[in-house]
């Protein structure tokens, strides 16, 4: 069992990095080999519309080959029985390098003539969110409405998807709270994470796990 999971954090060791890597040891207590990829690490763009994924019986049809830095972890993708991507939210939607990312593991596995995937397998994937709103706020601002369109999109092309939500998470440090408008004190953030966070690692070690039984 291989369970990859993708980082769309600038940040390497913050509430999204945190979330993954507990899922991850959910997937290792199963026995699963788990890798952790750092998007920001990696020199590579969105689709460029080559579509060369779409060539009718091209050596590259069902797959990208737009030769980048991504392009490696695109097929270790495609080869793990689990993949878990997670991203702050930006502007209600997921990171500018998750986005990215989505498009190019996605895209070529979709069939343009009927919209059928082309993933060589089924793989179980989940998405993890952190974002500085509470739940309540986030479905007033309608992020789900993002949310259920990448979950559509991964349980279409790789046969399942979940979605985990960790809110009201640190914008930053101390200092930073003192130096930076941001949204709270870090008093205010700190009391909320207490009473939290620790739930929300708990929820992704599960995930994790979950995701090698499926």
């Amino acid at each position: 069992m291989k369970v990859i999971a993708f980082n769309g954090s600038p940040r390497k060791n913050f509430s999204t990095a945190l979330l993954l890597r507990k899922a991850l040891e959910g997937a290792e207590a199963t026995g699963a080999e788990t890798e952790l990829v750092n998007l920001y690490d990696i020199d590579f763009k969105g689709c460029v519309s080559c579509f060369l994924c779409k060539v009718r019986n091209g050596k590259t049809y069902g797959r990208c080959a737009h030769r980048d830095g991504i392009l490696p972890y695109l097929e270790k993708a495609a080869e793990a029985d689990a993949v878990i991507i997670g991203s702050p939210v930006y502007l209600g939607r997921v990171s500018g390098e998750t986005a990215s990312f989505l498009e190019r593991l996605v895209f070529p596995f979709i069939s343009y003539a009927d919209y059928r995937t082309l993933a060589p397998r089924k793989s179980a994937t989940a998405m993890i969110y952190a974002m500085n709103v509470t739940e309540p706020e986030k479905n007033e601002y309608e992020y789900d409405t993002h949310f259920r369109l990448n979950e559509s999109f991964m349980k279409r092309t790789f046969g399942s998807c979940e979605t985990l939500c960790s809110f009201n998470t640190l914008q930053g440090t101390e200092k930073d709270y003192e130096r930076f408008e941001l949204r709270g004190t870090i008093e205010e953030k700190m009391q909320y994470r207490s009473e939290h966070f620790d739930s929300d690692l708990r929820k992704a070690f599960e995930l994790g796990g979950r995701l090698c039984r499926v």
